[in-house]
């Protein structure tokens, strides 16, 4: 009978099948005339998640679609159907599309018809031949080009239905993975970019990170979580990892004498970042040992799958079940499962965090080894070609300890570069079109993939962010410090855009009678991060994106005139003139007076 069908029939019935097992899995359909058996006690890893969506069915909640379509055909357990599909030019369907995301593939539609690759990076650090061979695999199977993100990553655009496993495999061969990458699943894990090399760290994240990477890697029951999951650790250093946005943060930390715990460094734990929904980390008092915190992640990841919001997905990060139980009682129930209570430490037995350098991820900086630096590459919005990449990768090799270090802010670092190869690594990179220096706009940009690549992006911010730059170059001549401009598509906020010093979310703009819309921004200002942790202020909102360039030249020549001195940062700036007296100000400016 199967050679009666036609693909698309077949395939039909494959869906059907499919569904009418979700349904039978999740009580949607009763069978036979009698009562049904009562179901067996779920074994095997995914079962803690199996009795997670069986409790919130029987409370009487109804799973979105996420939930069952892993419940009808575990993205690991459906791979080989995906490869064979992917195989004949297919383009997945919404629930494989999701599943595609446990693999690293993200199907770009409507905005591309391709897949995205995001890779798994712990603590954003690839050797030099690592790096040359993504630019190849990006050659062979997707665009010329790569893009660094928000978590020391490395995503490669353009790669067909069909190129998808051998981009896979590609990256296997390189000693990298992408599973996980995307969906509902702990992503890159973060670390301190100048692990090891920076004299102020106390503590190389390089062992933790890896170790944690290998954790999730190796355990299928840390899958399929309620929503996505971010996990940093940083090591006190010069160069801040952005932590406290992370579900889990875990910091470096000196606790002194008289604190009821031995003295030295020990991890302190935050939890609950979420930056997109104005939410920082929160210190929760406990501190651990370095060599304790893959236990401690994994009963706090465990408390979160068995009580994390199945039916919502605007309501499924761990911040809401902090925000409904309490840390109190969340932290209650991680003890139990580890079957021990954790040390907690008050804050004044905790030295203060040793100030970070906003701009070390870009120019030169000394290493804690004699004779040698880092120099920080900028990127423009995270952008490189693949012929750009292997240049890099020789510039690394030749004049560098062979590591090309991605940072969170979209960019990169060499290190182990000798003083006497400085200049050539600046001349180099220059021949590039890159610069090492920092100044100005270019070094603090931040933008995520926007509408360009994004379906829930509601403007191009890649695009908005050069021409911002632009903007601001031509018309502010005298900004003689950096400045963080972060712009981000949605309110998933990947570029952050709530920390930065000038922060723009894409929003859509009514014009005109006929109540037509274009793209453009809420602006936000006053963000930070590491010493200074703050989420920013909305001072505008919906600004056409063509008006962008002008609000931000307002805001930064209104910084300028009115800062007390050069060292006065702007968000210091912001916090003494406050948000809406700063926003008062620059309307007065001619650039916005004019527009008026």
């Amino acid at each position: 009978m199967a050679g009666d069908f036609n693909a698309e029939q077949k395939r039909y019935l494959e869906g059907f099948a499919s569904g009418i097992a979700a349904a039978r899995l999740t009580g949607g359909l009763a069978l036979g005339g009698g009562a049904a058996a009562a179901p067996s006690e779920p074994t095997g890893p995914d079962a803690i998640h199996i009795k997670a969506q069986d409790k919130t069915v029987k409370d009487g909640g109804k799973l979105c679609d996420q939930e069952k379509w892993k419940r009808a055909e575990n993205p690991f357990d459906g791979h080989n159907r995906l490869i064979r599909e992917a195989a004949a030019g297919t383009q997945p369907k919404p629930e494989d599309n999701f599943r595609w995301r446990y693999h690293g593939l993200f199907w770009l539609a409507p905005n591309k018809t391709h897949y995205m690759c995001r890779m798994r990076i712990p603590n954003g650090i690839l050797q030099h031949w690592q790096f040359a061979g993504v630019a190849d695999l990006a050659d062979a199977h997707g665009g010329p080009y790569t893009h660094v993100t928000t978590r020391a990553n490395l995503q490669v655009r353009e790669i067909t239905p069909e190129h998808g496993q051998a981009f896979l495999d590609g990256l296997t061969d390189l000693g990298l993975t992408a599973r996980g990458a995307g969906a509902d699943n702990i992503r890159n894990v973060t670390g301190s970019p100048t692990a090891g090399i920076d004299a102020q760290e106390l503590i190389d994240t390089r062992p933790l990170a890896k170790s944690w990477h290998n954790w999730i890697l190796n355990d299928r029951s840390l899958y399929g979580l309620p929503r996505k999951f971010n996990v940093a650790f940083d090591g006190g250093g010069v160069m801040p990892v952005l932590e406290e946005t992370n579900d889990i943060g875990f910091q470096a930390v000196e606790v002194v004498e008289g604190a009821g715990v031995e003295p030295g460094v020990w991890m302190r734990l935050v939890l609950g970042g979420i930056s997109g929904h104005r939410d920082l980390a929160r210190d929760t008092g406990i501190v651990l040992k370095p060599e304790d915190c893959n236990l401690v992640a994994d009963a706090i990841i465990r408390v979160f799958i068995e009580n994390g919001d199945r039916t919502n997905r605007a309501k499924a990060r761990m911040k809401y079940v902090l925000d409904a139980w309490g840390f109190d009682k969340y932290l209650a129930a991680v003890e139990e499962k580890l079957g021990r209570k954790l040390d907690r430490v008050a804050p004044e037995h905790v030295a203060p965090r040793k100030p970070t350098d906003r701009f070390s991820h870009v120019g030169v900086h000394r290493q804690a080894q004699d004779g040698l630096n880092w120099v920080g590459v900028v990127l423009p919005v995270g952008k490189m070609t693949t012929d750009q990449m292997r240049e890099l990768a020789r510039i690394s090799s030749e004049c560098g300890d062979g590591q090309i270090r991605l940072t969170v802010w979209q960019n990169f670092i060499f290190s182990g570069v000798p003083d006497a190869k400085v200049a050539e690594v600046e001349s180099r990179v220059a021949a590039l079109g890159l610069t090492t220096k920092a100044a100005g706009i270019r070094s603090g940009l931040v933008a995520c993939t926007g509408s360009n690549g994004c379906k829930f992006a509601a403007a191009d911010t890649k695009g908005d962010a050069i021409l911002i730059a632009d903007h601001v170059e031509r018309t502010v001549s005298d900004l003689d410090v950096p400045v963080n401009v972060h712009l981000t598509g949605c309110h998933h906020s990947c570029a952050q855009h709530y920390i930065g010093d000038i922060g723009l979310i894409g929003a859509k703009v009514p014009v005109g009678e006929d109540g037509d819309m274009v793209a453009g921004y809420d602006i936000v200002v006053g963000g930070g991060f590491a010493e200074n942790p703050k989420i920013g202020t909305e001072i505008w909102k919906a600004v056409k994106a063509e008006d962008c360039p002008g609000r931000v030249e307002a805001l930064l020549k209104t910084y300028i005139a009115l800062r007390t001195s050069k060292d006065e940062s702007f968000q210091a700036f912001t916090a003494r003139k406050g948000p809406e007296a700063l926003r008062d100000a620059a309307e007065e400016q001619p650039v916005l007076k004019a527009a008026a």
